[in-house]
């Protein structure tokens, strides 16, 4: 990548670490992911990478109006942008089923959904609604090979069948997450893809055979919603992929999505003649995955980091490129390796447009509970 592409004037101004969001290759993101789809209604994108109004409002006027979300939090802050739908995609357990009924009631021309995999916690969930009066709109969660919640595909019937006869919910579909699809080769990703949709499909044709409604399936993840892409009446829940990081750039080059959240950085020090040290530690950009938080832009291939603290980022440079260490006080751009936690660390973003910070977007959902 070219530093030169994020450049911000003003820049002195900055405080660093501090994450920018470059509104121009964000809007060109949802373009890109609006035409794989091959209609906006398609998309039912998660937010918890960006947590933020005003990129929920740039998707809604692009024409997407479902939303995938982790927390009551971020429901909510999605919620007041005007959609269609938003699934809750954690299962509903202790306070949250309360606060996702008052969603419910406060937001009657959303509707919400909720999922789960837990007879006995659908039970409580089912005598909540009943308490309140309400019905709550559900998918059956399905695990197809994550192991990290969902039902057994070989159970995924029997549970749909139970869930459905319990009063207060209201099952029509699944939520399939593939996380566990991550595979470099677009191919072999569109294999496993497939291999997971037949069974899917399957499911879903037996249970309308037996009387059952099952209109919705949402499918997958940023890897693998372009496989999704080719099955009719298939929903497909990228979230990465509006901001993109290191890995996703790097492992799904296919995709072209841009980079757009980028963590501006300043050198503080030059300790050794082959080393340099940032003020990013891992209080400004996240301590996972394990082995790489995130590369230098323009110097990934000769900047290496050898250690990190909480405030401190040490490089090494490569053998031969000791000249081109850069100078105390100079401004680096970093893109992170996951920039999902990394987003969550900052309560507000100055954003960028045409090189220009035009406003500052809030991190709204940053935190665990807002109003419910």
């Amino acid at each position: 990548m070219d530093a030169a592409m994020y450049r911000v004037s003003h820049s002195d101004e900055l405080i660093t670490p501090v994450l920018l969001y470059y509104k121009d290759y964000i809007i060109q993101n949802i373009q890109k992911a609006v035409a794989i789809a091959g209609d906006p209604q398609r998309l039912w994108p998660h937010v918890k990478t960006h947590k933020t109004r005003e990129l929920i409002s740039l998707l809604i006027e692009h024409g997407v109006t479902r939303f995938k979300c982790a927390t009551i939090a971020e429901a909510e802050v999605v919620a007041s942008c005007g959609p269609t739908d938003i699934i809750l995609a954690y299962p509903l357990v202790g306070p949250n089923v309360a606060r996702f009924l008052a969603l419910q009631q406060n937001f009657p021309n959303v509707r919400f959904w909720s999922i789960g995999d837990d007879l006995e916690q659908m039970r409580r969930v089912s005598d909540a609604a009943q308490a309140a009066g309400t019905t709550i709109r559900f998918m059956a969660d399905v695990n197809v090979g994550q192991n990290r919640t969902g039902v057994a595909l070989d159970k995924v019937a029997a549970f749909y069948k139970e869930a459905a006869a319990m009063e207060g919910l209201a099952p029509d579909g699944f939520h399939c997450y593939d996380g566990h699809i991550h595979q470099s080769d677009f191919e072999e990703r569109t294999r496993l893809a497939a291999e997971i949709m037949d069974k899917v499909l399957a499911l879903k044709n037996s249970l309308v055979a037996d009387g059952y409604s099952c209109t919705h399936l949402v499918m997958g993840g940023t890897p693998t919603f372009p496989c999704y892409a080719k099955y009719p009446d298939v929903y497909m829940a990228p979230g990465t992929v509006f901001l993109t990081d290191y890995l996703y750039s790097r492992d799904y080059p296919e995709m072209g999505f841009i980079p757009a959240g980028i963590i501006m950085t300043r050198v503080i020090s030059r300790p050794t003649p082959s080393t340099f040290t940032l003020d990013l530690g891992y209080k400004g950009i996240a301590a996972d995955p394990a082995g790489i938080r995130g590369v230098i832009v323009g110097m990934e291939d000769i900047a290496t980091p050898v250690a990190q603290s909480e405030e401190h980022w040490v490089f090494q440079i490569a053998p031969g490129h000791e000249g081109e260490i850069p100078p105390v006080g100079s401004e680096l751009f970093v893109m992170p390796s996951h920039i999902c936690p990394s987003t969550a660390l900052y309560p507000d973003v100055p954003v960028v447009e045409h090189g220009e910070i035009t406003g500052r977007w809030e991190i709204a959902a940053r935190n665990r509970k807002l109003t419910y």
